[in-house]
């Protein structure tokens, strides 16, 4: 699912996964930049902000180190036909590259980051902002990737995910998916107690 690789292994980390999505709707797909980012579910956003066009401006929190730390980014956007690089202009890390395949029936996306925007010597100051969500971020998108194949054709299923769902901060999403089920629980329990009813007293 991981790995680091290169000069200093430290400095890169990647993951992949496969999608049912053809490469030309994932490449689609992973257009929304800001989507792509709130799905990783250690992220908590302050701000979201286009600047300009393919740049802009995203604060928060980053959830998946010990001691959660704050950042405040600009982000620029490179789309190519195989996916896109994301640059920052702050912070130890200097891009984000998503990477799109052919694989099988559908296609396979790699996430890799690159940690290479500061000098050698002075990354070790800033390893608690090194982002260890990568294989989480990986997993929740194959997750919404599956759903996004079989539900993206309904509208209210869309509108839910964009207008309700996405801007939720990644505990209320938890407690509002543990809602959901314990109110499926309920419907079923007084289900069961009608059909009882009808079978004893009928």
């Amino acid at each position: 699912m991981s790995d680091s690789h290169g000069e200093h292994s430290q400095d890169i980390a990647w993951a992949s996964l496969t999608t049912p999505l053809s490469t030309e709707d994932l490449n689609q797909f992973c257009q929304d930049i800001e989507r792509l980012f709130r799905i990783n579910p250690y992220l908590e956003f302050n701000q979201w902000q286009a600047v300009s066009d393919r740049r802009y401006r995203f604060s928060g929190r980053n959830l998946s180190q010990e001691q959660p730390f704050e950042f405040d980014y600009e982000l620029t956007v490179h789309p190519s036909d195989k996916g896109l690089r994301i640059d920052y202009n702050s912070g130890i890390k200097s891009n984000t590259e998503i990477k799109i395949e052919p694989e099988g029936q559908g296609s396979k996306l790699t996430i890799t980051d690159r940690y290479e925007r500061l000098p050698e010597n002075e990354r070790e100051a800033y390893l608690h902002e090194v982002d260890k969500s990568l294989v989480a971020w990986a997993n929740y998108m194959r997750t919404y990737l599956t759903s996004w194949r079989r539900w993206s054709w309904f509208g209210p299923w869309r509108w839910y995910m964009r207008r309700i769902w996405q801007p939720m901060k990644p505990t209320a999403r938890r407690i509002t998916y543990v809602l959901l089920w314990i109110t499926v629980f309920e419907i079923a329990l007084i289900a069961l107690g009608v059909a009882i009813y009808f079978i004893e007293y009928r």
